[in-house]
């Protein structure tokens, strides 16, 4: 049985998919090429990340699919309900790159709180004749101890920003649509474990509290932070933006950021992806990464052993 890698799989997946048997295609076909290619080669299995659209067109016209396979988290470029009725399977992998994204909003929080997203830009350029202007510039950078950190979307990844937010030593709170309280487990290298109780948060209390917001929701049709989001904001706090594009008016968060309202955002997921708005990209007070959140070695293992394991138990 024949199952197509369109985006790719880690080496690990590809692996475990052959011990069960599956002949794996890594071809890496165009989207308007799909269709030809599934019924050329009678693929089974199509797996996809965030590139590859699988909509109703392959559905309706791709008889020989049983699963569509997204690698991780977010499936909003699959008609997976269309799917479903079709009798197709839709998969996916929600656990697998949930440290890796959470690793990232922080390596991005670390770098804008001392402003290296700045510095990194200015250095090249100026470090050798304005060395002591930037050191000046850059001297006043703030500690994430003791600070309050926003989370939006209380979900695996929202839960091990939490985790870190913990160990790091700031204030926690959140909003979740769905959860009211959540147990958070922090496990610890020499097994020992602590367990912390939070209770949510409104939405309002999150926005006006918060020094630092990060979102970790599914995507959306309409923006979730505008205009009067962030009038409801503390002055000089940031944000950050690791979930699905569209979720921030960009256009509003530039001109917070160049009122002094925001004093920094991150960005790894865009409004206009792949072609993000220019004004996003040259501002330098936006730290910049280009949808990356789950693209560690570990998540790319994690994520193809799991499809692996899901696709062997349908079809195995």
């Amino acid at each position: 049985m024949k199952i197509l890698a369109n985006d790719g799989i880690s080496k690990s997946g590809k692996n475990k998919l052959e011990e069960y048997g599956f002949e794996v295609d890594l071809t890496k076909v165009s989207q308007e090429q799909l269709i030809n290619y599934i019924n050329d080669n009678e693929i089974a299995v199509i797996l996809v990340r965030s590139a590859t659209q699988v909509r109703t067109d392959i559905i309706d016209n791709c008889p020989s699919i049983k699963i569509i396979g997204r690698g991780g988290v977010g499936m909003d470029n699959i008609d997976v309900e269309y799917a479903k009725s079709k009798g197709i399977n839709v998969i996916n992998t929600p656990a697998a790159s949930s440290k890796s994204v959470a690793e990232l909003a922080f390596s991005h929080l670390f770098g804008c709180v001392r402003f290296l997203h700045e510095s990194n830009r200015s250095m090249p350029l100026d470090g050798d004749s304005k060395f002591k202007d930037l050191k000046k510039s850059y001297a006043k950078g703030t500690e994430l101890a003791g600070k309050t950190i926003g989370i939006i979307g209380f979900g695996r990844i929202g839960q091990e920003v939490a985790k870190i937010a913990i160990g790091v030593g700031m204030n926690v709170i959140f909003y979740d649509k769905f959860s009211q309280q959540a147990d958070v487990k922090l496990d610890f290298f020499d097994g020992q474990n602590l367990t912390f109780k939070l209770n949510s948060s409104s939405f309002e209390e999150v926005l006006s509290n918060s020094d630092f917001i990060t979102i970790h929701i599914p995507a959306s049709d309409k923006y979730i932070i505008d205009s009067d989001e962030f009038k409801k904001m503390k002055d000089g706090s940031g944000i950050l933006n690791l979930s699905r594009g569209g979720i921030i008016n960009e256009e509003e968060l530039i001109n917070n950021i160049e009122s002094g309202k925001i004093s920094f955002a991150a960005i790894d997921t865009f409004e206009g992806e792949p072609n993000p708005s220019i004004k996003v990209l040259m501002n330098s007070s936006i730290s910049l990464t280009p949808h990356i959140g789950a693209a560690t070695n570990e998540a790319q293992d994690r994520i193809g052993v799991e499809l692996a394991e899901k696709i062997n138990e349908i079809l195995g």
